[in-house]
C-alpha cells in the first residue's frame, strides 16, 4: 500500500505546493484510488509516475473548490485518452450534481461510465462504504463548515505464513495446493490423503490501514475511524498560535492532529494542507507545524508534493 502526494496546499496553490489531491496504490493491484482533486490535479499526474488510466475510484472529503475544481477537467482528460473501463466515485450528495452539470454546460462525453456513491448513510450509520475480497473503506462525518467526511482504507486480514518444509517433510508436491493450504482451505491428494491448512500456517497477519481525514477541527469522529491505523494523512492547516482562527474556519492546528494521532493511537502521522501564509520566509514555517505536532506524537512527518509513502505496520506487528 502506497501514498503519493500530488497537492499539499490549503485554499489556493503556492509556488511549491498544489491544492489538495493524494492518491493510494492498493497493494497487489495495478490500479489508483484518487482522493481529492483540486485544481490542477492532472497536471501533478504528468509530473509524477502514476498514470490516470489507472484511476478506478475516486474519493471526495468535501464540496470546497480546493477538493474539487480539478475533477471536471481530470475527467475530461481521462476520457480523451480512451484507457478507462469506468470509475466509481464516492462523495457528499452535491457531487453528482457538480459533475454532471460540468459535463453537459461544456459539452463534454465521456466514452466510459461513471458510478457516483453517497457517503452520508454510510458515513452516520458506521456502515462500510465499499468492500471486496481484500479492502473495505468506511467514512465517518467531520467537523467542518460544509459537510466533510474522512476515509479510512483496511486491507483485510492476510494469511499467515506458509511452511513450506512442514509440507514437504509431509510429502505434499510443491503445486497450487500449497496456495490452497495457505488460505486455510483444506485439500486431497491424489493417493486419497487429507490435510487442514491450518496445520501449515501461523497466525493470520493484519492487514495494513490508512485514514485521509480532511478538512475539519478537532473532533472525536477523527479519533474514532483512526484507531490503531497504520497511516493516519491529517489537515494540519495552521500554527497553534492559530486556534481561535482554526476554530471559527473548521480546520486543524498542528496540536489537534498530533493529539488525535496520540488518542487513536495510530502508527505514523503525515501533515498535509498547509495554510499558504507558511512559505519559506515567513515567520511560522511547516517545519515549526512539525515541531508542534513531534512533541506530542514523534512519529511525524511533512507531506510535500510528490512525496510517496509505502504504509509500514508496527516492528511488533508484522
Amino acid at each position: 500500500m502506497q501514498v503519493t502526494f500530488l497537492g499539499t496546499s490549503s485554499g489556493v496553490p503556492t509556488l511549491t505546493r498544489n491544492v489538495s489531491a493524494m492518491v493510494l496504490k492498493p497493494p497487489q493491484r495495478s490500479e489508483l484510488w484518487l482522493f481529492d482533486c483540486g485544481e490542477g490535479t492532472q497536471h501533478q499526474f504528468i509530473r509524477s509516475n502514476l498514470k490516470v488510466s489507472q484511476i478506478k475510484k475516486i474519493f471526495i472529503t468535501h464540496m470546497h473548490g480546493d477538493h474539487i475544481y480539478g475533477l471536471p477537467g481530470l475527467l475530461a482528460s481521462i476520457g480523451l485518452s480512451g484507457n478507462s473501463s469506468g470509475i466509481e466515485l464516492y462523495g457528499p450528495a452535491p457531487l453528482k450534481n457538480f459533475i454532471d452539470a460540468c459535463l453537459y454546460n461544456s459539452s463534454s462525453r465521456l466514452a466510459y461510465s461513471l458510478k457516483f456513491h453517497r457517503v452520508e448513510d454510510a458515513a452516520i450509520q458506521k456502515e462500510i462504504l465499499f468492500e471486496d475480497t481484500d479492502l473495505e473503506v468506511k467514512s465517518v462525518p467531520l467537523k467542518h463548515r460544509i459537510p466533510s467526511f474522512a476515509y479510512r482504507v483496511n486491507q483485510k486480514p492476510r494469511p499467515g505464513k506458509f511452511n513450506i518444509e512442514k509440507a514437504r517433510s509431509m510429502g505434499i508436491p510443491p503445486s497450487p495446493l500449497y496456495a490452497a493450504l495457505q488460505r486455510g482451505e483444506e485439500v486431497r491428494l491424489d493417493d486419497g490423503r487429507t490435510f487442514s491448512g491450518k496445520e501449515f500456517s501461523g497466525r493470520p497477519r493484519p492487514g495494513l490501514s490508512m485514514v485521509y481525514c480532511t478538512d475539519t477541527v478537532f473532533t472525536e469522529s477523527a479519533i474514532e475511524i483512526s484507531k490503531g491505523a497504520d497511516l493516519l494523512i491529517h489537515e494540519a492547516t495552521y500554527a497553534s498560535e492559530e486556534t481561535e482562527m482554526a476554530y471559527q474556519r473548521g480546520h486543524s492546528t498542528a496540536t489537534m492532529a498530533a493529539q488525535i494521532a496520540a488518542k487513536a493511537n495510530v502508527h505514523q502521522l503525515v501533515l498535509t494542507h498547509f495554510s499558504p501564509r507558511y512559505t519559506p520566509g515567513n515567520q511560522t514555517s511547516p517545519n515549526d507545524l512539525l515541531n508542534e505536532a513531534k512533541a506530542i506524537f514523534p512519529n511525524t512527518q511533512l507531506a510535500r508534493d510528490f512525496l510517496q509513502i509505502d504504509v509500514k505496520k508496527r516492528c511488533n506487528s508484522s
